[in-house]
């Protein structure tokens, strides 16, 4: 069985001022897709932190990793900064699709969802809001299986 992993990226979460929300909503959502998923890492706010806790998850093995949190635009949002560096292949139409699902909230253009590939397993960092998440679930259920497949040389089908 594959392996996903969440990473929820908050000061206020890490620092246990608020619960973590939306980690166990993802980690839900993954164990639906038939992914075997654990509890959500949560880290603070910190680009090299944010970058480690990934790094692990993908040196164990972990094909598909979602990071919630860090990917607006306030002072301390560097979700993106932390992945980008990491991807051997960017895929905008993901980020892309995601913001569109979240069109009707005027403020999801703000939201900087990066999505890529480092070696065999597929990254997506999703903003920190339970509705963003949810819109992106339903972006990105029937892809994961896909871009899986295709990681694994898969023909298309």
């Amino acid at each position: 069985m594959m392996q996903a992993r969440v990473v929820t990226v908050s000061d206020r979460v890490a620092s246990g001022v608020r619960p973590d929300v939306t980690g166990p909503t993802l980690v839900a959502w993954l164990a639906g897709l038939g992914l075997e998923v654990t509890e959500p890492t949560v880290v603070p706010d910190v680009v090299a932190v944010v970058r480690t806790a990934v790094r692990q998850h993908l040196a164990a093995g972990v094909r598909v990793v979602v990071t919630t949190g860090g990917t607006g635009i306030g002072p301390r949002d560097r979700t993106p900064e932390a992945l980008a560096p990491m991807f051997d292949l960017l895929l905008p139409g993901v980020a892309e699709a995601v913001r569109a699902a979240g069109a009707d909230n005027p403020t999801s253009c703000l939201s900087r969802t990066l999505a890529g590939v480092v070696g065999r397993s597929l990254v997506v960092a999703l903003p920190g809001s339970v509705g963003a998440c949810q819109d992106a679930m339903r972006v990105l259920t029937p892809v994961v299986a896909h871009a899986l497949d295709q990681l694994d040389g898969g023909d298309h089908p």
